[in-house]
Formats: C-alpha cells, structure tokens, sequence
C-alpha cells in the first residue's frame, strides 16, 4: 500500500501531527491529486476547533495539484492537469473540514470542485487564489463600485494585500486602511492611492474628506475597526465584510438613518468564481505575497497567521 506524509488534526482541540497515512483512492466521480502546494488561512482553526465532521482530519483549502489519477466517471480532466481547489468541495463539502484538505501530499477531490490553473502561475502563486484572491476579487466584482469610484480596503494582510491590487487593476480610486506609517509604501507599491493610519486619523472622517468611499471592504478581523467604518460611506454605498472575529458589530438604528446604506458578508468560492479571479489576476499580474514552508512546518505557517505575523499568506512547497 502507498503511503504519503501528511498535516493531521487527531481530534478537536489538537496540535497538527505529520504522520504517514495511506494514499487515498478516488472514488468515480473523484480525481486524485498530487499536491504542489496549499496555502494557509485563518479558516484552517474551524478544524481545530472542532468544526470537522470528523477526526482525524487533514486541513487545508487553498490546494493547488497535479491530476495524478482519474475516477471511472471523470471526463472533465485528464492526468498531467494542474488544477486548484478552494473552500467548496462540491457535493455539499468544505475542503478541510467535512473533507480531508491539501496539507497532505496527496487528496482526493471532486472532478466539477476544480479549476484548471494556467502555466502563467506557478502554483504558490496560485494557492493563496483558491480563497484569499477569489474572496476579495468576487466581492469587489460583485459591489456597488464602477471605476473611478472611491474603494477603501480595511486590513492589509492575507486578504488585504490582494484586494488593494484587484481594486487598483479594476480601475477604482484605492483606499488602504491599517495601523501604523510603516505599511504605507508597501501599499502604494501595490497600487493603493491614499493610505489612511487608524492609529492617527478617524478613517470614517479621513474617508469623508476624500468624498466618501462607496464601497468598503472589510478585510480585517476586527469588530471594532469595521464598527468605526459606517460614517465613512457616501450616499447609496456599502460595506461588505469577508473576515470576522465573531465579535458583535457597534452600529445603532441612528448609523442606518444617515445612508441609504447596506452592510452585508461576501462568502462564495465555487469553482466558477475561482476560475474568474485566476482568469483576472492572470491578465492584470495580480499577484500575492508569501512566505514558503515545508510541509513538516505546516504548524508553524498556521500560528504565524494565527498571530497576525505572517507577510502575507503563508504557502505549503509540497512537491513540484
């Protein structure tokens, strides 16, 4: 029996072991997938906290890999394909969660949950696309922002960091939001062209003086600092949130009353949605920041993103 090494969950609550487990075998529908890489994310600690189906689990969602086998039923792909996987595992699975994930050497996946990655991206450029690029891409593709428009980013991290790119290639009057004078030119390197220093201006009135931004994306996993937004809006506009903390949100009826304006979530990342972000961070060289690790020291990826220390997404080199 051939075996591959693997990042495992034992049981709720427990530190990533690397263990030796059998290769799994793909089902009819089903391809199996030499993994290159897996990107990091903060939604890998749903797993550790108990939110698996079952254990033990294997995380990771940001999974790009080399059709290495091909179920009796696949028709879509063929051996030799490099493709990439998200959040949706299709058939109503999460990858990583109710779904053994990338942090593996090998994984098995649905053939209609994939997207075909092309040659002009390597693939750890590529694993951070499967959730951090398409989250943010499809939230500013789909809001209520046209370009020329005012476009704020709050939280230049993991997600951030793309959304300042995708909103500059889309055309929109780029906004950064974070804490500190040191993130500045990082992001008017990547295209932002105001950066607003919460720790020195009230960035709802900063936004204002610029004429009101008319989307905002929250990026951030901070309930405080997304609560401070609102007044930073310009009439019919909206701020969409795509990172929580779990944390209650501080607005009153009052805060509504002054819009018209919409607070809403972005959660998508089917397999369309993922092939529309590569497809747009292909032609405009989109493209994220990382820092690489073996696959042994995946746990360590995991707590430098846990700890808000990653710069910016941290990506597993499995093979390739």
């Amino acid at each position: 029996m051939k075996t591959m090494k693997a990042m495992q969950i034992p049981a709720k609550g427990d530190k990533m072991q690397c263990v030796e487990v059998p290769v799994p075998q793909p089902e009819a529908d089903q391809v199996l997938l030499r993994v290159e890489a897996c990107g990091v994310c903060n939604g890998d600690a749903l797993a550790i906290r108990g939110a698996a189906s079952q254990y033990p689990r294997i995380p990771g969602h940001e999974v790009i890999g080399i059709v290495e086998a091909l179920g009796t039923d696949v028709t879509k792909w063929k051996i030799g394909q490099r493709v990439g996987i998200g959040w949706h595992g299709g058939h109503a699975q999460v990858t990583g969660l109710t779904m053994d994930g990338g942090y593996a050497e090998y994984m098995v996946a649905y053939e209609d949950s994939l997207s075909s990655i092309p040659d002009g991206l390597t693939a750890l450029e590529a694993a951070p696309l499967m959730c951090a690029g398409e989250t943010t891409f499809t939230a500013l593709r789909n809001s209520k922002a046209r370009p020329g428009d005012l476009v704020a980013i709050l939280g230049i991290g993991g997600l951030g960091h793309l959304a300042v790119q995708y909103a500059h290639k889309a055309g929109f009057n780029t906004v950064a939001i974070s804490r500190g004078p040191d993130k500045e030119a990082l992001v008017r390197g990547l295209g932002a062209h105001h950066y607003i220093d919460s720790d020195t201006e009230n960035p709802a009135q900063a936004l204002q003086a610029l004429g009101g931004a008319k989307v905002i994306l929250a990026t951030a996993p901070n309930a405080k600092a997304i609560s401070a937004l609102l007044g930073g809006l310009s009439s019919d506009s909206e701020l969409i949130i795509v990172a929580g903390s779990g944390k209650p949100l501080e607005w009153s009826a009052m805060d509504f009353l002054k819009g018209p304006h919409t607070v809403r979530g972005s959660f998508t990342g089917h397999a369309p949605e993922v092939e529309q972000a590569i497809k747009f961070s292909v032609l405009t060289d989109v493209r994220p920041m990382i820092e690489t690790f073996p696959l042994e020291r995946a746990g360590e990826a995991f707590d430098r993103v846990m700890n808000a220390e990653a710069r910016f997404r941290p990506v597993l080199h499995i093979s390739g």
